[in-house]
């Protein structure tokens, strides 16, 4: 059984910047591909980011290219959203991912709220 936790979220004004982590507990924790999606009020969840097992490949979502990055260490079974010029329409629940052995597996979420 894998567990992700979420953390960093929080209150912040357009223009700002907020840093998102997520750890995932696991020995196979390098074998997993790590993502972020996100769920605003009254729509669906969401692709935001994801990166690969080894950190090569990265993946956007055309609404957060060049204002978000996506990371990870794998030393700590960490993964990281680093988030700029942040607009109202990012705010949502931000949710992060590991998929491994063909299971996905689900935080509970952080809440991100920007403020216009």
């Amino acid at each position: 059984q894998v567990q992700v936790v979420e953390s960093g979220g929080g209150l912040v004004q357009a223009g700002g910047s907020l840093r998102l982590s997520c750890v995932a507990s696991g020995r196979t924790f390098t074998t997993y591909g790590m993502g972020w999606y996100r769920q605003a009020p009254g729509k669906e969840r969401e692709f935001v980011a994801r990166i690969m097992w080894n950190g090569v490949g990265t993946y956007y979502a055309d609404s957060v290219k060049d204002r978000f990055t996506i990371s990870r260490d794998n030393a700590k079974n960490m993964v990281y959203l680093q988030m700029s010029s942040l607009k109202p329409e990012d705010t949502a629940i931000y949710y992060c991912n590991a998929q491994g052995g063909g299971t996905a597996y689900w935080g509970q979420g952080t809440q991100v709220t920007v403020s216009s």
